[in-house]
């Protein structure tokens, strides 16, 4: 390509979902409604958790984080939509952009790590009960959380420092609502084959073996509950992993829905619309998952609602 043509580029534009305009109120209506949604759910389990001693167990420690990162990980790209929909401008700038990538990343990824220690937590809860105490205390649920956040921090930092030596062309569109990394590298006007090779290994590395210790956990959870021979006893083991097993069917579902989509079809719209359930409604369905069942986290919200509230 001439040189002429490539420019240090100092602005994006984010296509989004649909480019029809008689759209983009009930787009903003939508995602604003799930927004707040997901806002208010995930602050009240932290609130909840925070709040309450009995709850004050590796299972809710490890809860509390992931709100947290669904939190961070929605108003690092819901906002930036809503800004662009309701201002009628598709722009982002170039450090916003790189911005968002990494953001975006890193909360990603947070959530998967997070999700592989709840699956390690269910684990040694319902295969060695009666050394969970013991083996899941203070100092290694700490630590835990410790190397989820600091993997996750350093790990999206390489592809996202690699894409900063890029050159992109004037006017460059992206076909997509939030600037992903592997939308912005397709942008990109030189040779961006180094990058597709640090992002597809840096993915590989933080998606397989994670998701092979979620199988294994669980593997030997089943094995372990069905060797039980009080239904009652099945009945409870199984109903502390059904929520944890929803999440992690949503989050990789989607997930692998997105690589599906960019892998056998050549529109972006897909897998545009598929990460929308990743990145906005997973999180935002993550809180009514985990407290549609579970007795403890009904009354430690409904205790922290019935504290909060004053009368006029």
């Amino acid at each position: 390509m001439d040189a002429g043509n490539q420019t240090w580029v100092l602005e994006f534009l984010l296509l989004g979902l649909s480019e029809d305009a008689e759209q983009q109120p009930l787009l903003f209506g939508l995602f604003l409604s799930m927004y707040l949604v997901s806002m208010l759910g995930n602050l009240l389990i932290i609130l909840a958790v925070s709040s309450d001693s009995r709850l004050h167990t590796p299972m809710y420690f490890f809860l509390s984080h992931l709100s947290f990162s669904d939190i961070c990980c929605s108003s690092t790209i819901v906002p930036q939509m809503l800004l662009n929909i309701q201002t009628a401008s598709k722009a982002i700038i170039y450090s916003g952009c790189i911005t968002q990538m990494y953001f975006s990343s890193v909360f990603l990824c947070l959530d998967n790590l997070l999700l592989t220690v709840m699956a390690f937590d269910r684990f040694v809860a319902i295969c060695h009960p009666l050394h969970y105490r013991i083996m899941m205390n203070p100092l290694l649920c700490d630590l835990l959380a410790l190397f989820s956040w600091s993997v996750s921090i350093l790990f999206p930092l390489i592809p996202c420092l690699m894409a900063l030596h890029l050159s992109f062309c004037t006017h460059t569109e992206i076909p997509h609502f939030f600037c992903e990394l592997a939308e912005v590298l397709k942008s990109a006007c030189s040779d961006a084959f180094r990058n597709y090779i640090a992002m597809y290994s840096l993915t590989g590395l933080l998606a397989i073996p994670p998701l092979t210790g979620i199988i294994v956990s669980y593997s030997k959870i089943i094995y372990s509950i069905l060797k039980m021979s009080s239904l009652e006893g099945k009945y409870k083991a199984f109903s502390t992993c059904g929520s944890h097993l929803t999440v992690i069917s949503l989050f990789y579902g989607t997930g692998l829905g997105v690589y599906l989509s960019s892998a056998f079809s050549p529109s972006s719209s897909k897998g545009a619309v598929a990460s929308v359930m990743y990145t906005v409604v997973t999180p935002m369905l993550n809180p009514f998952i985990y407290s549609l069942r579970n007795r403890d986290l009904q009354g430690a919200l409904r205790k922290f609602v019935s504290r909060s509230s004053f009368p006029l």
